[in-house]
């Protein structure tokens, strides 16, 4: 039997629950649908399926089997797809993730014009500061802001944002500005604790070059959400990408400081999983966006 037939056998059935439930949905008979995965079974030497009187699931080897195979099938798909349309309209869904912040400020307001070019994409837009894995949550595209280490995703770099330090004026009037970094040990720091353990050692450059702070203060989150507000409210002093900041720097009450101690960017990247085939979808939103954040941010 053909290996393939095997395999779209086997998704079949996982993902219609059923072999009889497989059946009805492929149109091949039960017997037929049951014959292609037992011959898989038998060819790989491993039980993937737990059969019962009521249900079929998965065992352990079959779970990482379907894990790995199945966007090797929509992949098969995908290409079937686009040698067979007529036209060069992208259609589909598309799992874009991007941090909390930076996505509200800097992604969504570019949905519209992605999806008025694209009309067939559906977009699924995750916003979140938790660096997700790409395969197990299914993101077509991530963009992150800061450093990327990943050896299974490609990163393009397509634009860059640089740190600042802020504070209210009214906190500022209470507590007095620093005119240096090391001032800072004396000052109400909140720190955002999402992505880095070193989150409270603030980076400068000074005279001789590089150095961090280590700061503290009565407020961290892993939220920049949460930080931004509480300098907003005069709690304290913030460390942000400039990107993230958007509103609060036309803000009356809002001012930078050590604004001579801070030249350090961070980047802003598309990342997508590293594979030799990528839908036309998924590169057609890649461009875009590339385009679209350079100009943006």
């Amino acid at each position: 039997m053909d290996r393939f037939d095997e395999l779209s056998a086997f998704i079949a059935v996982v993902e219609a629950g059923g072999f009889s439930a497989a059946a009805r949905r492929t149109g091949v008979s039960q017997s037929a649908i049951s014959k292609a995965v037992g011959s898989l079974e038998k060819r790989l030497g491993v039980m993937l399926l737990n059969r019962s009187t009521r249900s079929v699931t998965l065992t352990d080897q079959g779970q990482r089997y379907y894990d790995r195979t199945k966007p090797l099938v929509d992949e098969f798909d995908e290409v079937d797809g686009e040698m067979t349309s007529s036209t060069l309209n992208v259609t589909g869904p598309i799992r874009i993730a991007a941090p909390s912040t930076f996505g509200r400020l800097h992604v969504l307001p570019l949905i519209p014009d992605l999806l008025s070019l694209n009309p067939g994409l559906q977009v699924d837009l995750v916003l979140s500061d938790f660096v997700r894995d790409m395969v197990e949550d299914r993101i077509d595209l991530a963009i992150r802001v800061g450093r990327v280490d990943d050896a299974d995703a490609v990163v393009k770099r397509v634009a860059s944002t640089r740190l600042v330090c802020v504070g209210s004026r009214r906190y500022f009037e209470r507590y007095g500005r620093p005119k240096t970094p090391g001032e800072l040990v004396d000052h109400n720091c909140l720190v955002y604790s999402g992505l880095s353990e070193s989150a409270a050692n603030w980076p400068f450059t000074g005279p001789a070059g590089r150095f961090s702070v280590a700061v503290r203060g009565n407020l961290s989150s892993n939220s920049i959400e949460t930080i931004r507000a509480g300098v907003v409210a005069g709690v304290g002093i913030g460390l942000f990408t400039q990107a993230s900041l958007t509103d609060e720097l036309g803000h009356p009450d809002v001012t930078t400081v050590l604004d001579d101690f801070l030249n350090e960017v961070r980047d802003v990247s598309l990342v997508w999983p590293k594979r030799r085939y990528v839908p036309v979808r998924v590169r057609r939103v890649t461009e875009f966006f590339s385009t679209a954040l350079a100009q943006r941010v």
